[in-house]
């Protein structure tokens, strides 16, 4: 009687624990419903919409017109040279943005947790705040900063005797001027790798100072392992901002791309092909390779990128 007794209670336990969660799941669905409502909607059903509409021919002039045409789209684009046009210029930021997204934050956190850093609350403060400023104001703003004539990057140059060049209005120098733009609001990053800088066992620096290591081997052989989980999170939120970039080059070089096509990145040519050339089926095309290609490199990343992180549970 006994066991039978300890194995009804057993029993009687888990039936409990389990009602216990079900009703702890009902409860979560229910105040999760009008977020996921809110996602099936206005999220969920447009992406599964645009590929449908990616094998039509769908044009907003012409919406009675529409009908599956297969994988033309697709195969159009590889013969668009716009498209690869757009892609190349892409390519060409998303290499010289993602590095600088990560070295200028890393700097900048390493220089703020220094003890000998005078007023560190201040500078952290100084390096965050352009992160709150809206983008079409900060882009405002660096038009003028940027201007060839008057703005006082080139009079400062000028001042020593060097002449600056045409940020904006030069093709050559058109994607250094928006990674300078971009490099405004490097606080955010700059303030989590401050959190992962902090969170070093300060024992692992006193042990390698007794073994005569010195600051630079200290830096590349503790801080950077035991921080590289955070570096592979902005490396990985990086590379796909770079391919969705498209705010501040459209406020910069308008839906043209300005200076000759130098800024016309693929989101901006994704744009023009939906809403000013109305082709919204080969528009859904473009939307989904784009898709394609962010995860296919975001899961290299976590192939190959995973191999040198180092976890400290590991």
């Amino acid at each position: 009687m006994t066991v039978a007794s300890e194995a009804s209670a057993q029993v009687a336990a888990k039936t409990g624990i389990s009602q216990m969660k079900r009703r702890e799941w009902s409860w979560g669905f229910l105040f999760l419903s009008p977020w996921l409502l809110g996602f099936f909607f206005f999220t969920g059903l447009p992406i599964l919409a645009t590929l449908y509409y990616s094998f039509t021919d769908y044009n907003l002039v012409k919406p009675d017109e529409i009908k599956l045409i297969g994988l033309t789209n697709y195969q159009r684009m590889l013969t668009d040279p716009q498209v690869a046009q757009s892609m190349g210029v892409t390519l060409k930021f998303a290499l010289i943005a993602v590095p600088l997204g990560l070295i200028i934050p890393l700097t900048f956190a390493v220089l703020v947790n220094s003890k000998h850093l005078l007023a560190p609350n201040f500078f952290r403060t100084l390096f965050f705040m352009p992160t709150i400023i809206p983008v079409v104001a900060s882009v405002m703003v660096f038009q003028g900063v940027l201007n060839a004539q008057s703005g006082w990057i080139n009079m400062a140059l000028g001042g020593l005797g060097i002449e600056g060049p045409r940020w904006l209005s030069d093709p050559a120098w058109a994607l250094w001027a928006l990674n300078l733009i971009g490099l405004w609001g490097v606080g955010n990053n700059m303030l989590i790798l401050l959190a992962s800088l902090q969170g070093v066992p300060t024992e692992l620096y006193e042990a390698a100072i007794v073994d005569g290591a010195n600051a630079p081997q200290r830096f590349f052989n503790i801080t950077i392992p035991m921080i590289s989980p955070v570096i592979f999170y902005n490396l990985t939120l990086g590379v796909i901002f770079a391919f969705q970039y498209f705010v501040v080059a459209m406020l910069v070089g308008g839906r043209n791309g300005d200076p000759q096509s130098a800024t016309m990145f693929y989101n901006l040519n994704l744009y023009r092909t939906a809403f000013v050339f109305n082709e919204m089926g080969y528009a859904g095309a473009l939307a989904w390779t784009l898709f394609i290609i962010v995860m296919v490199l975001t899961v290299l990343l976590f192939t190959v990128g995973q191999r040198f992180v180092y976890y400290a549970s590991d």
